[in-house]
C-alpha cells in the first residue's frame, strides 16, 4: 500500500474515536501493553514526560518540547489529535515522521493487528513508541489522548507527570464529577515519579495530593510557584515572570524579591497560556533537578518561536487580519470560557461566530456560556461525529443565540467574513475538528 492506502487502512478498519466515539475508547492497557510486547517494548527504551489535563495539555507539550530541543536534546512528541496530517502526531525536533515509516510499521504488523485488533490510538502510540527507540531520542514528551489511568500511553514509565488542570470533558467516559475526572487524570502518578499539576483547584486539588502521597511522589502546583503579567500583541504577547519565595527557597538562590523577573515574548497568544507557562516553568525545574542542562536563554529562545519549531497550530490563531479572523480548539465549557475571555478581550463592533460541535457530548454548559449578541454561522464539521448544523442551530436558539445553518465548514467561514466589516471580528471554534478545516 501507498501512504494513502495506508492511512485509509487505519482509519476504516481500526476502532477510530473521532469516528465511533465511546465505542472506540478500551477499558484497559491490554492492546497497548501486547502490541508493545511484540515491538519489544520500546517505551522502556527512552526517556519522557507524560503530560495530562483536561485543557491546555497540547499547547504545555509542545512549549516543553521546543525549550527541550533547544537546549540541544533529541526530543521526540506525541500529541493528539493532528490536525491535517496523521503525521502531526508524531515528530522528533519538530519534524514529523515520513510517510514510508508509516508505511512500513503498518505493512510489518498487519498480522499483529488483525490479531489483536487494536484502536486507531493504540496502535498509534504503539508506532509512536517505535519510532523513538529506533531512532534513539534524548526524552519524549507524551501527551495523554483521553483521561489518564486507563490512556493507552499510560504504559511508560516517565521522569515526570504533568497533569494541567481539570475541567468537564468527556463525562460519559471518566465520570460526572470533577473529583471523579480528576481520580482518571490521576492514574498517571507512578510511584517515586515527581509529579506537577499545572492549576491548583482547591476543590480537587486533595485527590491529587493524596495520589502522589499513595505512590510516594513529590507533588507541586506550579500555579502557587509563578505569577506571570502578559501584554498581548496581536500574533504574540509579552511576558513578565516572577518567581515566589518558596521556589527562590527551593533553588536555593536569591528571595524571590531580589530575582529579576524574567522576560520573554511568546508566540502563542490567549491568556489561558499564561496558566500553561507556569505548568511548563515548573516542568524545566523539575528536569533540571534531574540534570538536564536548560538555561534561561533555552527557555527564551524556544518559547518566541514554538509554532515554528513544533508545528503547533489552532491555539488563538490568527487566520487573517481584514476582518480579524481568529480560531481556537477550545470545544469544553472551561476552554469555551477561556475562549469568551479572549474575545472579550479584542476591540471590535459585531462577533461572527463560526461554531460546529460534535453529536456525542452534551453541549447545554458550552452554549450557556456563549455570547448572545453576536451572528452565529452554524456548521457540522466533516467527520461521522459532527453534530448536525440544523440541530446545533436549534439548540443554541433555547440559549438566545441567533444565527444560520450552513453545509460545511468552509461555507460558514465564506460567509461570516464576506458578512463582517472591517472592524469585525470572526472567530472559528466548537470544536478541534472545525479548526482543522480551517488552519
Amino acid at each position: 500500500m501507498d501512504y494513502n492506502a495506508t492511512i485509509q487502512y487505519l482509519y476504516t478498519q481500526l476502532p477510530m474515536f473521532t469516528r465511533d466515539g465511546v465505542s472506540a475508547f478500551k477499558k484497559d492497557l491490554t492492546n497497548t501493553l501486547e502490541l508493545c510486547k511484540r515491538l519489544g517494548n520500546p517505551q522502556y527504551q527512552f526517556k519522557s514526560v507524560h503530560i495530562a489535563g483536561t485543557n491546555g495539555k497540547g499547547s504545555t507539550s509542545h512549549m516543553l518540547a521546543a525549550i527541550l530541543q533547544t537546549a540541544g536534546y533529541k526530543t521526540g512528541l506525541y500529541t493528539s489529535p493532528h490536525l491535517k496530517d496523521f503525521r502531526e502526531r508524531i515528530r522528533i525536533n519538530g519534524q514529523m515522521i515520513s510517510e514510508q515509516t508509516v508505511i512500513d510499521f503498518v505493512a510489518d504488523h498487519h498480522t499483529d493487528f488483525d490479531e489483536i485488533a487494536p484502536s486507531f490510538f493504540e496502535m498509534t502510540v504503539a508506532l509512536a513508541f517505535d519510532v523513538f527507540a529506533k531512532e534513539k531520542i534524548d526524552i519524549a514528551i507524551v501527551e495523554v489522548g483521553l483521561g489518564g489511568r486507563l490512556d493507552s500511553t499510560n504504559v511508560i514509565t516517565p521522569l515526570l507527570s504533568v497533569i494541567t488542570n481539570i475541567g468537564w470533558d468527556h463525562m460519559n467516559m471518566l465520570g460526572n464529577t470533577l473529583q471523579l475526572i480528576a481520580g482518571e487524570k490521576a492514574g498517571i502518578i507512578k510511584p517515586g515519579i515527581p509529579v506537577i499539576v499545572g492549576e491548583h483547584q482547591p476543590e480537587i486539588a486533595q485527590v491529587f495530593v493524596d495520589k502522589a502521597q499513595q505512590e510516594n511522589s513529590s507533588i507541586t502546583f506550579a500555579s502557587d510557584e509563578w505569577t506571570i503579567e502578559g501584554k498581548s500583541e496581536v500574533e504574540s504577547q509579552k511576558l513578565k515572570i516572577f518567581e515566589h519565595v518558596d521556589l527562590s527557597i527551593k533553588r536555593n538562590s536569591l528571595p524571590a524579591t531580589h530575582n529579576p523577573p524574567l522576560n520573554l515574548k511568546l508566540d502563542l497568544t490567549g491568556t489561558y497560556q499564561l496558566k500553561n507557562v507556569k505548568t511548563v516553568l515548573a516542568a524545566v525545574e523539575e528536569l533540571r533537578t534531574q540534570g538536564f542542562v536548560i538555561t534561561d536563554d533555552h527557555i527564551t529562545t524556544a518559547l518566541q518561536q514554538v509554532k515554528n519549531l513544533t508545528g503547533l497550530h489552532g491555539r488563538w490563531e490568527v487566520l487573517n487580519i481584514q476582518p480579524l479572523t481568529i480560531c481556537d480548539t477550545g470545544h469544553n465549557p472551561d476552554g469555551i470560557q477561556e475562549v469568551v475571555k479572549n474575545i472579550a478581550a479584542v476591540d471590535y463592533h459585531h462577533l461572527h461566530f463560526v461554531i460546529g460541535m460534535v453529536n456525542d457530548k452534551d453541549i447545554t454548559k458550552v452554549l450557556s456560556i456563549l455570547p448572545n449578541d453576536a451572528t452565529y454561522y452554524f456548521c457540522k464539521p466533516d467527520i461521522p461525529r459532527g453534530l448536525d448544523a440544523e440541530t446545533l442551530k436549534q439548540q443554541a436558539e433555547g440559549f438566545g443565540l441567533r444565527g444560520s445553518a450552513y453545509p460545511s465548514v468552509k461555507a460558514a467561514l465564506q460567509s461570516a467574513q464576506q458578512q463582517a466589516r472591517d472592524n469585525d471580528l470572526v472567530f472559528v471554534g466548537g470544536s478541534t475538528f472545525v479548526v482543522a478545516e480551517v488552519v
